[in-house]
């Protein structure tokens, strides 16, 4: 483990965390604008007068990247239809995602090993009020989120696609692992669950 992501994994000053949350608001936000942009570019000025400025603690930060996320995704799905507006957004956020990996990995120097992974994740899900813990489950390794700021906030079809942002950070932070979310505590279960496995080839 590099020191970089040793230091990061005692100690994230209030500043550094602000900063990496609003990063991740950026470059999601982003991301849905382009999907918006290029499939239903009239409803894009509705959404940006609406839009609030990103300040506060980290809760409230929080709470406007995700109602933000919302409403975006609400209107993808009010002018595309459900499932092809959650398949066009989540492999936007994907690759939103897998971006944040890949610069995470870069500057705290991930190495290959699992212990790495599950160390970076762990820095990444701080900024954003998430707890996890890795089981092995019937000799399955699982992912399971005991606590989620972001799923006071989240609207169900916003979390099925915001998950994917997670999935490509985890490809990005390891090429040869990959995550699937299979329970979601927007959709009522008592926590998320999600499948970590190694990448096909």
């Amino acid at each position: 483990m590099s020191i970089k992501l040793k230091i990061a994994s005692i100690w994230l000053p209030d500043f550094i965390l602000k900063r990496e949350l609003d990063n991740v608001a950026k470059n999601t936000i982003e991301g849905l604008n382009d999907v918006i942009k290029r499939y239903v570019p009239w409803r894009m000025e509705e959404l940006i007068e609406q839009d609030e400025i990103l300040k506060g603690n980290a809760e409230k930060r929080r709470s406007i990247m995700a109602n933000t996320h919302n409403r975006r995704v609400k209107v993808l799905i009010e002018e595309l239809g459900y499932e092809e507006a959650v398949k066009i957004a989540r492999n936007s956020m994907f690759d939103v995602g897998y971006q944040l990996g890949q610069n995470a990995r870069q500057r705290l120097g991930v190495g290959n090993s699992f212990e790495d992974l599950e160390s970076a994740a762990k820095i990444m899900y701080k900024i954003l009020g998430i707890e996890f813990k890795i089981e092995n489950k019937d000799g399955n390794i699982v992912m399971i989120v005991n606590r989620c700021d972001l799923s006071k906030y989240y609207t169900p079809e916003a979390c099925i696609v915001l998950s994917a942002a997670d999935e490509g950070v985890v490809r990005g932070l390891n090429e040869n692992i990959q995550m699937q979310f299979k329970e979601r505590i927007t959709d009522g279960a008592s926590e998320c669950i999600a499948c970590i496995s190694e990448v096909k080839k």
